[in-house]
């Protein structure tokens, strides 16, 4: 039996008034069920309570890329830099992350989840890269989104080395990233100019999350099916109990 595996929605009316539809990137659902998995669409939840409803029903939570989260989660002031925010996401994935990580449940954060996982738990972020890192590289990539635009360095011993090796090359597509990541947790990845491009936490079965978007990939040469194998193997851990 595949493993249940629900991926985080976009609000398309976020990026166009008027248009209020959920949608997901096929990449993502390619990916997972590559890897085995069946991927499913989350709804917006309001709290921890509706959030634990819906992952009941889930046996593992793909957190997935998307805008700015609200500064005022993690206590600033968004800088004029900052892009469009999503109240009701930042609510129902901070929910999600919460929950599916306090139940041990395999999580994957790509990306904007992430950034989510650092949040959830009492990490902060950068709110603009260029802004606020000294000697910054660049990190919104305008090349093919499938294209490794710069390298980063995995820190030896942890689980995201012992998937992938301790460097490769990645796409990157944020102007956010990870400044502090929580207590208990490991920063796991870093670009060239120190970004955080990764974290885990080794108290958890699989909890993981990477800056980059590994769904791009698949077919490529320079690919991340190892990162979804063993997330999506993590999940089925929990249909086998």
């Amino acid at each position: 039996m595949r493993p249940l595996i629900g991926i985080t929605a976009c609000n398309r009316a976020n990026e166009e008034p008027g248009q209020d539809w959920l949608y997901t990137p096929h990449d993502y659902f390619r990916a997972v069920w590559r890897a085995g998995g069946l991927p499913v669409m989350l709804p917006f939840v309001t709290d921890e309570e509706e959030a634990a409803q819906v992952l009941d029903r889930l046996d593992g939570l793909l957190l997935s890329g998307g805008g700015d989260l609200d500064p005022m989660l993690y206590g600033e002031l968004p800088l004029p830099v900052t892009g469009s925010i999503e109240p009701e996401r930042d609510q129902a994935e901070l929910a999600y992350a919460r929950v599916a990580v306090a139940r041990d449940m395999a999580v994957l954060g790509i990306c904007r989840g992430h950034q989510v996982l650092a949040v959830a738990f009492g990490g902060a972020l950068w709110q603009d890269i260029p802004a606020q890192v000294e000697g910054a590289i660049k990190h919104r990539q305008e090349a093919p989104k499938n294209y490794p635009s710069h390298p980063v360095s995995i820190l030896p011993g942890t689980r995201l080395a012992a998937l992938l090796g301790t460097e490769r090359r990645v796409n990157s597509r944020h102007h956010q990233a990870v400044k502090r990541v929580p207590e208990g947790w490991v920063a796991s990845a870093h670009a060239p100019d120190g970004v955080i491009e990764a974290m885990e936490h080794p108290g958890r079965r699989f909890v993981l999350s990477v800056q980059w978007h590994p769904e791009n990939h698949q077919g490529q040469p320079c690919n991340f099916d190892a990162l979804f194998d063993a997330f999506v193997e993590a999940a089925r851990r929990s249909v086998d109990r």
